[in-house]
């Protein structure tokens, strides 16, 4: 695959086409077809494709956008930027996604739209729909980290209005740099989101109205279509992974294994775990030879004075729950059941 890769980056290199191009038309019919989906547009990356998402449907100033507190902040920052308020809800404490009973209390008249998912395992999306049919909303998957996961035998990123994916490196599928691609149920809103993504046009120098740029490269694409095949077995390994991890912790009292969504087969990207000490288990890990897992510092979302931080409205008990105890056990293809196991031993 190593040499696939290299032919693939000179052929690009050689061709001195890297904008757009043959490469780029490839992948945005293989990504969409490996999907069951009619067609994706690439972008230089899955935050800029959230924004691109929540400008599509008409959100800015005096709308509202629900998604999970317990997130990072580039899907804030693609509602914030919109000129809409970000509205943060609770999470499920055992899947650690979006919980479908705060989601519903929290819409009001102004709600425009939900976005979901978090750590490759897809939400309740049957309760999410559900309230978004009843109150109105629209849904945009999140996928960034769900390339691949499936909700009822569905593709993530194909039951909602929107779906937008990352090709970030540490992703399912991980790319040699920034990049991410969108779809759409809507084709006349994937096709704004392609001229928004190009200034405004689908022509060269005939702009119809004002745009970005934020394209996927013709490198990036070649070397995704090395990748793209490979994909389904990657994330059968990274579920492997998960399991090992799941058998192993499960009987260590003080360690929460997450549980998964009823109908849903996640892809895990990483593996999260609640431990009492994380900042302890991270040095024990590093002692015991293992590459150590990771935190993120969720509280910096809701800890601002910035728009982001106002969206922390009301008691979050699921998300106080994780904050300061989540610890991302690392979990990706290359993880030997043997290596797994030592990790969960440590």
């Amino acid at each position: 695959m190593r040499w696939k890769l290299h032919e693939a980056a000179a052929a690009v290199i050689d061709s001195c086409s890297y904008i757009g191009g043959e490469e780029v038309r490839c992948f945005e019919r293989e990504l969409p077809e490996w999907l069951g989906v009619a067609e994706a547009c690439g972008t230089g990356c899955a935050t800029f494709g959230l924004f691109a998402a929540v400008r599509s449907l008409g959100i800015g100033p005096g709308d509202e956008v629900l998604t999970t507190v317990h997130t990072a902040i580039p899907t804030a920052e693609a509602i914030t930027l919109s000129g809409a308020r970000v509205i943060f809800c609770d999470i499920d404490p055992h899947t650690f996604n979006i919980d479908p009973e705060d989601l519903r209390d929290r819409i009001t008249e102004r709600t425009k739209a939900v976005v979901v998912h978090l750590y490759g395992q897809p939400a309740d999306l049957d309760r999410v729909m559900e309230t978004a049919r009843e109150a109105g909303p629209k849904v945009i998957e999140d996928c960034a980290q769900a390339l691949g996961a499936r909700y009822k035998a569905r593709y993530a990123g194909t039951l909602g209005d929107v779906g937008v994916f990352s090709f970030f490196p540490s992703k399912p599928l991980g790319g040699f740099g920034d990049g991410g691609a969108v779809i759409a149920r809507d084709p006349g809103r994937l096709k704004w989101i392609r001229m928004f993504s190009n200034h405004g046009r689908e022509e060269k120098y005939v702009h119809q109205f004002e745009g970005t740029n934020s394209r996927l490269d013709a490198i990036q694409a070649a070397l995704l279509r090395v990748c793209l095949p490979h994909l389904e077995e990657w994330n059968r390994l990274r579920r492997k992974a998960a399991r090992t991890y799941t058998e192993r912790l499960s009987a260590v009292e003080e360690v929460q294994v997450p549980a998964e969504t009823p109908g849903a087969e996640p892809v895990y990207p990483a593996y999260c775990i609640v431990v009492p000490d994380r900042d302890d288990l991270r040095r024990t890990s590093r002692r015991g030879r293992c590459p150590p897992g990771f935190t993120i510092p969720f509280r910096c979302i809701c800890s601002r004075p910035t728009p982001i931080g106002a969206g922390c409205r009301g008691i979050f008990r699921g998300r106080n729950t994780l904050a300061g105890t989540c610890f991302l056990c690392r979990c990706f293809p290359g993880s030997r059941r043997r290596k797994s196991g030592t990790y969960a031993t440590v």
